[in-house]
């Protein structure tokens, strides 16, 4: 069990649950890790990173500390997204990245991302190291560098053109002739998303846009694209696309204000790389989250749906095990390895952009042919000693089985916990509404007396 570390970073509430103790501590035992790393580099450098928000600040300077009196040496990028730091980190001589961000958190949350000098997320067990080492911070430190040897920071806030020219490469030819509405949701993606699209030609109206560090992700962006969806049809623009606070996540919205979520984005995406003979074998890895209607959708398509756990790190470790070459999330978290190494929303909405321009069909054309199953999500507050107990239970694992019997062919269930709360989720999808509306409500019963 990791101690801070979650399955994206550390997070929490700023100066509450993510101090500023905890964030120097963090300085302090990857500064040791990667000097043990790389021995014989006479100076490291890393790549530093944030979105918006206010505590930013108060995370970098504690990060700093730490990092610089191991001798590290920190280059800070400024306000961007988090695929930037990953993809200059990659691009530099950089031995690590830090995104200080916590994604689609309420502003109070934050967040420390830490990539690898490849551009990729740490793998768990650098992540329990590093947590060992935080809580032997007296043992790293009692031999201290002189004075004069401890690290430098240094603003590099130009290398930002490095990662918006990267995404502009990604992209044959332009946008001219189409209108799209842009939601930055108050976070990283406020000024590159704008600089992108008008240097490929769009006509675009950018809202969300004047982030003051406490208004990141408030009623906005990927999480609440419904203001957007409104601006779109007001507009009468072809599509909006809406980011997240960090900018790794994109949700889109067609002309008719319809709201298109990531697995929707993977089909368009999909088809279209297939077209081009671009799609690796054929497949595209989601979630165990995502419509079976989705799923028979692509297999008409001769696409094949391989299903992962929950999140983007586990999407891409079956992406890597399988070699495919896009991946994702309901939630809009999408991977294009041929191009990143984490999500990137701009770098997914240029691509879907282009998608649409190059298919002389409208975002909603595309999608239209895509019928989702009903689907009912249920989550029951249970005993948090009990949450991680509910598969060891022979009643409850019986009747779940059962159920599965009564709904073979006709859909699935699915009975997960959440990573962060006393919470038992219980998912049900099929062809007929009211058989997952029943079959949901009665597994949920079961649950409550079982577990409740």
């Amino acid at each position: 069990m990791r101690k801070y570390f979650g399955t994206d970073g550390i997070r929490g509430e700023a100066n509450r649950e993510l101090t500023v103790e905890l964030a120097l501590k963090l300085g302090y035992a990857l500064g040791y890790s990667l000097k043990k790393q790389y021995p014989n580099e006479k100076r490291i450098k890393i790549v530093m990173g944030s979105d918006t928000r206010r505590s930013g600040y108060m995370l970098r300077s504690a990060l700093t500390a730490g990092l610089n009196s191991m001798g590290i040496n920190i280059n800070f990028v400024g306000v961007i997204p988090t695929p930037g730091v990953a993809y200059l980190t990659q691009k530099s001589s950089a031995k690590a990245g830090i995104m200080i961000s916590a994604s689609h958190n309420p502003a109070k949350d934050n967040g420390i991302k830490i990539f690898a000098e490849n551009g990729n997320k740490l793998p768990d067990l650098v992540e329990l190291d590093l947590e060992s080492l935080m809580d032997n911070i007296d043992k790293i430190t009692k031999n201290p560098i002189a004075g004069d040897e401890v690290g430098r920071f240094t603003y590099t806030e130009d290398e930002y053109y490095l990662y918006r020219d990267h995404i502009l490469s990604t992209v044959k030819g332009d946008f001219s002739g189409m209108k799209i509405i842009l939601d930055a949701a108050n976070g990283s993606a406020y000024r590159v998303a704008k600089e992108v699209f008008l240097s490929l030609g769009a006509e675009i109206v950018v809202i969300n846009d004047a982030p003051n560090g406490r208004n990141i992700n408030v009623k906005c962006g990927s999480t609440h694209p419904e203001i957007l969806a409104k601006v779109v049809m007001g507009y009468d623009a072809d599509l909006g696309l809406a980011y997240d606070g960090d900018a790794d996540r994109l949700i889109a919205v067609d002309k008719n204000g319809t709201i298109v979520d990531g697995d929707k984005i993977i089909a368009v995406l999909a088809l279209g790389m297939k077209s081009r003979n671009e799609l690796k074998d054929n497949k595209v890895v989601t979630t165990i989250m995502s419509n079976m209607g989705f799923e028979n959708y692509l297999k008409a398509q001769g696409i094949t749906l391989e299903r992962a756990n929950v999140g983007d790190r586990y999407v891409l470790e079956k992406m890597r095990e399988l070699e495919v070459n896009i991946g994702g999330e309901q939630s809009g978290h999408i991977i294009l390895t041929d191009f990143g190494t984490t999500g990137d929303g701009v770098l997914t909405s240029v691509k879907l952009v282009e998608a649409i321009r190059d298919s002389n069909r409208s975002l909603d054309e595309l999608v239209g042919e895509i019928v989702d199953w009903p689907q009912i999500l249920i989550n029951i507050k249970v005993d948090n000693a009990k949450k991680n107990t509910w598969n060891q239970n022979e009643n409850i694992v019986k009747f779940i089985e059962r159920k599965e019997e009564e709904m073979a062919g006709l859909g699935r269930v699915l009975v997960r916990t959440s990573g962060t709360e006393a919470i038992v989720r219980v998912m049900v999808e099929g062809k007929e509404k009211e058989m997952v509306d029943r079959v949901a409500h009665e597994i949920a019963e079961i649950v409550k007396k079982e577990l409740v």
